[in-house]
This record gives structure tokens, sequence and C-alpha cells, in this order.
């Protein structure tokens, strides 16, 4: 381990916080334990410095002391999920869309519900023929993608059926739904499936499959997709992909639980 250097008058840096850091850090798998001589020597610290930064974290609960040992305690920890806690759903769910597009070879995402529309909150592209400019940022009407649906069957009865009352549906293709009670009973099968497949509705030649992800209490917090040209896969293939994009889902709310704590 390199030895801390500070540049001369960085009134900024604290060094004394650098020094427990770096000491918290020479503990791991093969050294769970360390004398205070073995600190001094992995940090390049002066066996006085080392002494004073393993007591400060003595007392503040960090590091636990047995005989001339030392050890960190479950309480680092913390320190490690208070990074998870400040990840957002879209960072959280960005490594788990990367490996779904690696494993399917097609562009994943993920959206939420803003108002009326899906707003696209992390997008990993996949080299291919669809041209659809969609980017992280991108908002479309909800009732015309796959992910938007998944999204409309989350909500409970009341606020479907004000979405219902209010909706104007555009035809952005002519195959994109134009009747609330058609768009009413494509909700309720997404309900009863766990998943939406939208078939050039939103703009030609793009198909989409997504499903929800929830949060503990079982709410939809968002919707992760694969889409694909229209050319390039059937509506069979698509469905295909259901249980791989499920996973991917199960994934995400794996670690936002996690992030979220007891």
């Amino acid at each position: 381990m390199e030895t801390l250097e500070v540049e001369p008058g960085d009134t900024d840096f604290v060094q004394s916080l650098a020094r427990g850091l770096e000491v918290i850090k020479v503990f791991d798998a093969d050294h769970p334990s360390r004398s205070l001589s073995d600190v001094a020597r992995a940090t390049g610290l002066s066996r006085a410095a080392a002494r004073r930064s393993l007591l400060t974290l003595l007392k503040l609960g960090y590091v636990r002391s047995e005989g001339t040992l030392f050890g960190l305690t479950p309480k680092t920890l913390e320190l490690g999920h208070a990074y998870l806690r400040a990840l957002s759903t879209p960072q959280i769910a960005e490594p788990h869309l990367k490996d779904l597009m690696h494993d399917v070879h097609e562009t994943t995402a993920l959206s939420v519900l803003d108002g009326d529309h899906v707003v696209h909150v992390a997008r990993v592209p996949a080299r291919g023929v669809i041209t659809v400019s969609i980017n992280v940022g991108s908002r479309f009407p909800a009732y015309a993608t796959a992910m938007g649906r998944v999204l409309l069957a989350g909500l409970d009865d009341d606020a479907f059926q004000g979405y219902l009352g209010r909706v104007d549906l555009q035809p952005l293709t002519d195959r994109t739904v134009r009747d609330t009670g058609e768009l009413r009973t494509i909700i309720e099968s997404v309900r009863d499936s766990g998943f939406c497949v939208a078939d050039q509705e939103l703009n030609q030649g793009l198909r989409a499959v997504a499903v929800p992800v929830r949060n503990r209490s079982g709410a939809v917090i968002a919707a992760a997709n694969i889409a694909v040209g229209a050319g390039m896969r059937g509506l069979d293939e698509l469905r295909a992909m259901v249980p791989r994009l499920q996973t991917c889902a199960a994934g995400i709310e794996a670690d936002l639980q996690l992030v979220a704590g007891p």
C-alpha cells in the first residue's frame, strides 16, 4: 500500500480521516486480524499514527481488539450500505440490464411512470437495426408501449380508471390501440400474465416485451424491457425471452431490497 501523500498547503485535506480509511482497508479475507506493527507497515504510517487511528476506530465501534490484535467489526458494513442507499434505481438496474443485453443480444431498458407517460431512466443499446431515437430521458405515451402497459397494470383500480377517463389515444402507427375498452382488456391481460408484448404500436418496426420491477411491498415501481426490430425477431421469440427478462427484474428487485435495508 502506498504511503499517503498530501500537497503542501492543502487545507481541505483531512489527513486523520484519510489515515483512518487506509487502516480499515488493510483488513481483508487474508488478513482479518493484524497487530499494530502490521497495520503500520501495511499503511506506511508511523506506529504512533497507526495507533491513534486504531484506537479512534475502536472507540467508534468499527474495530475490535483481541490482545495485541485488531480486526474489523460488522459496523464497517454501514459504510458500504451508505453507498448502496445513495444509489438510484437506474444505477442499480444498469448492471442487470447489461447482463441481459449480452444474453439476448438486444437492447434493454428500464422505465418509470411519470404522469401519463413512461420515461426511460436506464438503457443499454445493442448493435442492431433499430433506428428509433430512444435515449435516457425519452418520454412516450404509456398506452403505446410495453413498459407503459406494465406500469399501468401496477396502478390500483381508481388510478387506472382515472387514467382511462383522461387519456387521448392518439394513433402513433396503424397498430396503436385506439379504444379505451381494448386498452382495459390489454391491461387486465398484463395483470394476469405478468408481462406485456407491444408490436409496432409506438413505432413501425419496433417490438418490445416488458415485465414489472417491484419494491419490497410488491408495488410496481418500474418496468424492464427488451426491444427488438420487427424484421429480426418474431412475437414468439420475444415471448420466449420473458423468463430471462423476469430473472433480470428479480435481480434488480433483490439489489433494491439490499439498498433499502431491513
